[in-house]
């Protein structure tokens, strides 16, 4: 698939913005989605504005936003349909929240080092392509990624955790030593103060189902916003739906670029959306799982997939495995393209990813 992508000028984006929707969304520290494969994902989309340009007059889609999963979701798509997209958000946050004091995860939380637990098959099928991923990316995506939760909090204490309770709990972030048995849908976490956390994955499974039930609906042409995930099918009175991105020096409104897309999903991990400074240092809240502090070397990341799962949990694990790795990555995979801007503000992109 090729993907089309037109450059905007700072000023004609703060024009367009008067037409253009923004989806973003308040964090706090219990939002179970900021997880990702290192304690939370951010992403935002560089924070993503969606629309089709030059369709303002459609009188078939309509667009309405309802918190669910700790952010604004929003769809485009008729009227009637959009009570199935939430109700498939709803269903995907009440199994797969650890927040939830009686979802199924946090039931395999509270057992850890106990005993397994049997969950509902979407549960442990999200579970078994997070432990698919992990591998795939080495550990930078890490669903156990939850043991480091309390370590970080972005709520304005600004406290950077010592060095020695760090390491007091990265044995606990092992994605290898989940226990998942598919004749039974088990899951069992050996170490009894490990944690599972989906918000790195959650909302790309969500995207994919709500889009699986509108298309089982006759439904062609509409659009999902989920946080820093967007999910695009069709198109919009015949023009390709255009997502931009923010450029990450700038603030909210500012962008350049627009996405030209159809029948596909994007996802970013930035690193200016939950952060604190201290000393003159940025500790912001994608955490490297394998060492416990934030990921260095890149500002943001953005993934195109078919696949929303993949492109929610693969952007952040990129993230974390910085410009050089990450493109290696992704250069062998056939189904996602990525952009990354690094520290230096330089752009580096995939084959597939040309401008």
């Amino acid at each position: 698939m090729k993907y089309v992508l037109a450059i905007i000028g700072l000023g004609v984006a703060s024009a367009l913005w008067k037409l253009i929707p923004l989806w973003t969304g308040s964090k706090s520290k219990k939002d179970w989605w900021r997880g990702g494969s290192g304690c939370g994902e951010s992403v935002i989309l560089f924070a993503v504005f969606v629309s089709a340009f030059g369709c303002e007059h459609s009188t078939e889609l309509t667009q309405s936003t309802r918190n669910i999963m700790g952010t604004p979701i929003s769809v485009t798509a008729p009227t009637g349909m959009h009570a199935t997209v939430y109700e498939v958000f709803r269903q995907v946050d009440k199994d797969m929240s650890e927040w939830k004091p009686e979802s199924p995860l946090t039931i395999v939380n509270q057992n850890a080092g106990v005993a397994g637990v049997q969950v509902p098959a979407d549960l442990f099928q999200t579970l078994k392509k997070s432990i698919e991923i992990a591998e795939l990316t080495s550990g930078a995506f890490d669903p156990t990624w939850a043991s480091l939760w309390e370590l970080w909090n972005f709520d304005g204490s600004n406290v950077v955790p010592t060095k020695a309770k760090v390491d007091a709990l990265l044995p606990q972030v092992d994605w290898k030593k989940v226990e998942l048995d598919e004749l039974t849908n088990t899951v069992f976490l050996p170490e009894p103060s490990s944690m599972l956390g989906l918000g790195g994955i959650a909302k790309g499974v969500a995207l994919n189902k709500a889009r699986d039930a509108l298309v089982a609906q006759e439904l062609t042409d509409f659009m999902i916003v989920a946080g820093g995930q967007v999910l695009v099918h069709g198109s919009k009175n015949g023009k390709p739906w255009r997502v931009g991105l923010r450029d990450p020096e700038k603030e909210q409104t500012a962008y350049f670029t627009a996405l030209e897309l159809t029948d596909t999903s994007v996802s970013t991990s930035g690193n200016y959306e939950k952060f604190f400074m201290k000393d003159g240092i940025r500790y912001h809240h994608i955490i490297d799982p394998k060492t416990g502090y934030p990921a260095r070397g890149v500002k943001s990341v953005t993934v195109i997939s078919q696949d929303a799962t993949l492109a929610d949990a693969l952007s952040t694990a990129l993230f974390v495995m910085g410009v050089k790795e990450g493109l290696s990555l992704v250069e062998r995979l056939s189904n996602a393209e990525a952009l990354f801007i690094d520290e230096k503000n330089a752009l580096h992109q995939s084959s597939g990813f040309t401008f």
